[in-house]
């Protein structure tokens, strides 16, 4: 069997997933990679059979997403030809995680996919969103369109949709809290939150920062470039997280048993769905860092809870249901 798992590369949580579902893949056959976009830290141990520049947002420093970087790296008609050159004829089985190169190459072709994704949770009309209709539910329905889908959120809104992939290395890491709290804010100039956080002069800060080269420390305040692994051991001894409005940080603090607070990216629909769907279960969320930030990081040390959740290990029988369902025979 050969198969094609396409991969979205626009932030570390489609990549960080992969790193878990693509030794089970491989078990099944002949396993080609595919990673279209930009911006993403974390890489995949096995090499990549396409990379494409794909279509990706850039993140802003004032907490929602640089329209203007965002336009400048845009390039549709390389994307048009990487839609019509990707050979998918070879292939029995074609995986892709919100990635648009791979999914509109089997649509032209006329050639079955499925999403392994969490954005295709957002075909049901289920999953929370804000009451207030967004043109960005166009995205979730054409971005990366397929005939299948699989999908994963914070909690099973239909059928098929799962509870989070949680990373071996993840749940196999011992726990500890030394009292600090672990960051990751990109769309957050450093400055914006040194300047909030520092305030706080009883807590460390550990901030994983994409503008960061090398580590340094100020103050209460240390920043460090994002890296997997250093990420992974802040986390795990913290006792809390600060991040965005994303799906698989915050559930990996959350299996953790980390407190959890959100501030969802200004502008980015998805991440105000993900803190919708969080605060059901009791996440506190910010909307945005204003003048209200200061009291409400105090309330939350304060008086923040660690969230009980149950997101048992279903990976390996998901990919075996899914390779036994759609691989072509």
């Amino acid at each position: 069997m050969k198969i094609l798992y396409a991969i979205q590369g626009t932030g570390n949580g489609h990549i960080s997933r992969a790193r878990e579902i693509v030794p089970l893949l491989q078990q099944y056959g002949e396993l080609d990679l595919l990673v279209s976009g930009t911006q993403a830290e974390v890489s995949l141990a096995q090499p990549l059979k396409y990379r494409f520049h794909g279509f990706s947002f850039v993140f802003g420093t004032k907490g929602g997403v640089d329209n203007w970087a965002t336009f400048k790296i845009m390039n549709l008609p390389q994307l048009w030809r990487d839609m019509h050159s990707l050979p998918l004829s070879q292939y029995d089985l074609v995986i892709n995680d919100f990635e648009p190169v791979s999914a509109w190459a089997c649509r032209l072709q006329k050639i079955p996919s499925v999403s392994l994704s969490h954005q295709c949770s957002f075909v049901s009309p289920n999953t929370p969103r804000p009451a207030k209709w967004n043109y960005a539910e166009w995205l979730f329905k054409y971005y990366s369109p397929t005939t299948h889908h699989i999908g994963f959120h914070f909690e099973r809104y239909a059928d098929f949709i799962h509870t989070p992939v949680i990373r071996s290395e993840i749940r196999n890491m011992e726990t500890s809290n030394k009292g600090h709290y672990s960051v990751y804010l990109p769309a957050y100039d450093d400055k914006i939150l040194f300047k909030h956080l520092s305030r706080a002069k009883d807590v460390e800060w550990h901030i994983f920062s994409k503008r960061q080269k090398t580590p340094h420390r100020e103050g209460n305040v240390h920043i460090f470039p994002v890296n997997n692994q250093e990420f992974n051991n802040s986390l795990a001894s913290c006792e809390g997280l600060l991040t965005g409005g994303g799906f698989e940080g915050p559930a990996e603090a959350l299996f953790l048993q980390k407190k959890v607070l959100m501030i969802p990216m200004t502008g980015q629909y998805e991440q105000r769905c993900n803190a919708l769907s969080a605060s059901k279960l009791g996440v506190p969320v910010i909307n945005e860092i204003d003048e209200h930030f200061d009291t409400q990081i105090d309330d939350w040390l304060k008086n923040g809870k660690i969230i009980p959740v149950n997101f048992p290990d279903e990976t390996a029988r998901i990919v075996d249901d899914m390779v036994k369902k759609y691989a072509r025979q």
